[in-house]
């Protein structure tokens, strides 16, 4: 099992290449929080590309370095943007994050959550309840069938999402990360639990959204698990800085910015996290 010495160093060494390079990542992402999502790519060091089209999001499955699929908010045009992207990105073997917001919620969005099954996603970022029915709907250990969600909110813990978690990550040979008060990232054969975060988080729209964004900011330098994990790590780092000079929701997504963009390598890598074999 890899140890936790070795999972440090490559969270140094992905967040420094991305600083260095400023690297491409380019999202299909909820309506809602297309600008929280730009943001914080930027913050962290990446350069941010929107876009809805099948067309762009095909150039961008061949440009980029890494690409990022939301499912919020689902436009009709798509229908035919995602499953093509997901198509070309999987063909490509490009790394790309998929975060399945509201999974079970509709006929179009369990359509194209199926179709995402034989494309493998790279990371795959949610919430407990949303992993569970992600786990459910391609057939996995630990799914449940439907949505435990309450709109974007998740009614499960992230405990209880540990083995559909495991499961989806073995299947699609990357990593899951599984957002909560304690977050949970796997690549199927360790699991690793990051602490930190904020109350705050819940307060704004969209925090998981931007993590799903820096998490393909950081796969475009790093493996599914590492990219995931460093994300996680380097949000609740920022999260719980923030908090401490927040007075309030509006002052915290400031803080928040800022504090992603202040964190060093050093500063993330060494986030308290514990972690276990799956």
């Amino acid at each position: 099992m890899i140890t936790k010495k070795e999972i440090q160093n490559r969270i140094v060494e992905a967040v420094e290449t991305v600083k260095c390079t400023n690297p491409m990542a380019g999202s299909i992402t909820n309506t809602v929080t297309i600008n929280f999502v730009a943001n914080a790519q930027l913050a962290v060091g990446g350069s941010a590309a929107m876009v809805y089209l099948p067309d762009e999001g095909e150039f961008l499955a061949k440009a980029g370095g890494a690409t990022y699929i939301n499912m919020g908010t689902l436009l009709p045009v798509y229908e035919q943007t995602l499953p093509y992207t997901a198509k070309v990105l999987h063909e490509a073997r490009k790394q790309w994050v998929l975060d399945p917001v509201a999974v079970g919620i509709g006929s179009l969005r369990t359509r194209l959550l199926k179709q995402f099954k034989e494309y493998k996603p790279s990371i795959i970022r949610g919430n407990a309840s949303e992993i569970m029915a992600l786990a459910g709907l391609w057939g996995l250990d630990g799914g449940t069938e439907g949505s435990n969600a309450r709109g974007v909110d998740s009614t499960d813990s992230v405990s209880e999402a540990k083995t559909a978690a495991v499961a989806l990550a073995k299947w699609t040979g990357g990593a899951v990360a599984v957002s909560g008060e304690t977050d949970l990232v796997t690549d199927g054969s360790v699991i690793v639990y990051s602490y930190g975060g904020s109350h705050y988080m819940q307060k704004i729209t969209g925090a998981g959204c931007a993590l799903g964004g820096v998490m393909a900011v950081y796969a475009t330098v790093a493996s599914p698990f590492i990219a995931a994990l460093t994300g996680t790590a380097v949000f609740n780092l920022a999260a719980s800085r923030a908090e401490k000079k927040a007075g309030g929701p509006g002052s915290f997504y400031v803080h928040f910015l800022d504090e992603l963009y202040k964190a060093t390598a050093a500063d993330i890598a060494n986030n308290p996290f514990e972690m276990e074999e799956a």
